[in-house]
């Protein structure tokens, strides 16, 4: 096993290697200027990782990294576009540097590119990777349709919560680590495992993110902070705080997200405040434990060799005590 540093450095030679330089420009210049705009790479990572976590090549793995690359930037560009988000990763979004048609074509290219990328395996290995990626795609729309009614309902409750963060998040992650399980020909049983393993650990990722959206620095987290605060979304930390806050301040807290004023400077700072009051904050770093430590548990059960588990460990509790 190698470093989490040296699978990133190994996608982003492939990554440079694959710019996309055709016409018409305003199609594929959004699609290399997202791709390029940096961030974690955990996805992609991960299917590396897993192949040879299987007993394969990480390069065998590089072309189904990449499709997991371009389908997430995708989905990215058009959340982007229904959040009207002004920023991703520090830099303006696709949307706002060209213009919103742009974006969404940009987009659909980007969803065909991604299944391009598995053209490159052997039929078998070709079929699973598609139908995989296919239903993990559509449960992403999924999620984000549930993401977006649930701005304008006021009875959103925890378990639905977390059906939607996994369809939005997770399930990617953990497809990203199947594929690369399928890749190196694992067993089926190991396939599920490594499945499992990703979901719990992309669950603990979303509720991060979410902590991260309220209280995190504006200088390392790459989005506006207090986004998911300005759009009303009803999220794990806001959920918790409506049931656990005071009389007046879930009074307050609904009040806030009933409305969305032109300067929201000021909401977001109360319902902070609201949030630390009820210790809804609290309770959401607990829930990132209980799910990282959940995946921990599944983890042990796939037939690997200990330095394996250890490497795969040593990712989920970076991942936990992330600030961007």
């Amino acid at each position: 096993m190698h470093s989490i540093s040296h699978y990133q450095q190994v996608f982003l030679d492939y990554l440079e290697g694959q710019s996309v330089e055709k016409e018409p420009k305003n199609l594929y210049d959004p699609i290399q200027y997202i791709l390029k705009l940096g961030g974690k790479r955990m996805r992609p990572v991960l299917t590396l990782m897993t192949a040879e976590i299987f007993n394969a090549d990480c390069k065998n793995a590089l072309a189904a990294a990449m499709a997991v690359e371009v389908f997430h930037n995708f989905s990215l560009v058009h959340d982007d576009i229904m959040d009207d988000a002004p920023l991703r990763r520090g830099n303006q979004t696709v949307h706002e540097k060209w213009d919103v048609n742009t974006a969404i074509l940009s987009g659909d290219a980007m969803l065909i590119l991604a299944y391009q990328y598995f053209e490159q395996y052997e039929p078998v290995v070709f079929r699973d990777l598609a139908k995989l990626f296919s239903k993990t795609a559509l449960e992403v729309c999924e999620g984000q349709q549930w993401d977006v009614d649930f701005e304008s309902r006021t009875d959103v409750t925890i378990p639905q919560y977390l059906k939607m963060i996994e369809y939005k998040t997770a399930v990617l992650v953990a497809a990203a680590m199947k594929m690369g399980a399928i890749i190196a020909n694992a067993t089926q049983e190991n396939a599920n495992l490594i499945y499992e393993f990703g979901l719990n650990l992309g669950l603990a990722f979303q509720l991060q993110d979410d902590y991260l959206d309220a209280f995190g620095n504006p200088e390392t987290f790459g989005k506006q902070v207090g986004g998911d605060i300005i759009e009303n979304k009803k999220t794990y930390l806001y959920l918790k705080a409506v049931a656990a806050a005071s009389t007046e301040d879930k009074s307050q807290l609904l009040q806030f997200f009933a409305n969305s004023p032109e300067d929201s400077t000021d909401k977001v700072a109360q319902v902070k405040s609201i949030f630390v009051r009820s210790t809804a904050d609290k309770i959401t770093q607990d829930a990132i434990e209980e799910y990282t430590l959940k995946a921990f548990e599944i983890l042990e059960k796939i037939d690997i060799n200990s330095d394996k588990k250890s490497a795969l460990r040593i990712f989920g509790e970076n991942l936990m005590k992330r600030k961007v």
